[in-house]
This record gives C-alpha cells, structure tokens and sequence, in this order.
C-alpha cells in the first residue's frame, strides 16, 4: 500500500509563487513515475509535470517555462515549484506515482490564484 500526502496549495496573487509537496510512504519496492496533476471546476484531470527515477521531465505546455519538477528519490518525495501564477492555475493539484504495477494519487490540494 502506497499513500501519498500533498502538502503547499493555498491562495495566492497573480503572479506569485507556490511550492507544493508530495511524500509517499513506500515499503518493498521502488516508484517509477512521480508527478502532479490537476483538475479545475467542470475540466478533466489533466497532467501537469511527472518526472522518473532518472531522466528528464515531462511538463505539460500551459506550465512549461513556469512550473518546476524536482524528485527526490531517497525521500520518496516530489516537488513542484510554481511560478508566474494566473487565474488558469487555480484547481486542485493532485500527486501521482506509479510502481509495482499500480497507480497511485494522493488527496489532493486546492491551488486559488486569486487577487
């Protein structure tokens, strides 16, 4: 059993930054993929940034430039560091990870960029 905690969102102005984060608890075997996703009232959830154990990430065009992933394999934690933040990011930002054959997501936490 995997559980992943999220941990950052809050509100924040036009423009601001926001770090979120996301441990998992993991026992007996190694995630693949780490990342976030995020979901805005009557959208789907879409992919925002997901990294592997190694390698470059991948981020999604609308937060390319703005958005940071970083993992932390050893800790079982990712990162994701938002910047330039607009109206557009308001949703709430869910962790994922993939491993052992199985997808995982974390609660989820509300992001509002709001003046």
């Amino acid at each position: 059993q995997v559980q992943l905690v999220e941990s950052g969102g809050g509100l924040v102005q036009p423009g601001g930054s926001l770090r979120l984060s996301c441990v998992a608890s993991v026992s007996g075997f190694s995630l693949e993929f780490m990342g976030w996703y995020r979901q805005a009232p009557g959208k789907e959830r879409d992919l925002v940034a997901r990294k592997g154990r190694y390698g470059s990430p991948v981020y999604a065009d609308s937060v390319r430039g703005r958005f940071t992933i970083v993992r932390d394999n050893p800790k079982n934690t990712v990162y994701l560091e938002m910047d330039s933040l607009n109206s557009d990011d308001t949703a709430i930002y869910y962790c994922n990870a993939d491993g052992n054959g199985h997808v995982y997501w974390g609660q989820g936490t509300q992001v509002t960029v709001s003046s």
